[in-house]
């Protein structure tokens, strides 16, 4: 009853559109800030690799390990991919555009950013962008989602049926 209220009401969709804006400055600016600033991720990954001992370690030693494997050996591809990732999720957040792809993106980055050892804003950002997830197509009524979606779906419908009377024709 809950998610059906998340979904289908308007209010709450200017509600939703009003966090998604939110959200997303936050993530553009934070974006931007690295785009500009020179961001190399290599020395917060050996932070977090070395907040995970002790006894109560702030990072698991399970993330520890593919921090060490995947991560820091790729440091210079996870830079690019957190400060492009940061801008994108932030404009498709301010504009509604692929708002769900978006929210999935930026909790993504928040729950890799909390498995760090980072807590920040990262739970307040977690929790806002919960209930654009929840509400799925709604968070986006207020933005280019409700132009842009349809067009896919009616695009995507045309192409099935195209395929399904070549099939038939054979």
């Amino acid at each position: 009853m809950l998610v059906e209220f998340f979904r289908n009401n308007k209010v709450v969709a200017g509600v939703l559109a009003i966090i998604r804006v939110y959200l997303g400055y936050q993530w553009l600016t934070a974006g931007w800030g690295k785009i500009t600033g020179g961001f190399d991720a290599s020395g917060y990954l050996h932070g977090a690799v070395a907040n995970a001992t002790g006894d109560h370690p702030a990072v698991q030693g399970w993330w520890a390990t593919f921090l060490e494997n995947v991560a820091i050996p790729g440091a210079d591809i996870f830079s690019i991919l957190v400060m492009w990732g940061e801008f994108l999720v932030g404009i498709a957040l301010i504009l509604g555009l692929f708002t769900n792809f978006a929210a999935l993106m930026g909790i993504t980055m928040n729950f890799a950013f909390v498995f760090s050892g980072t807590v920040s804003t990262n739970g307040q950002m977690i929790l806002l962008t919960a209930f654009l997830l929840v509400a799925g197509y709604n968070a986006g009524r207020f933005g280019l989602d409700r132009y842009v979606l349809p067009y896919i779906k009616q695009m995507f419908n045309e192409k099935v049926q195209n395929e399904n009377k070549m099939a038939q024709a054979h």
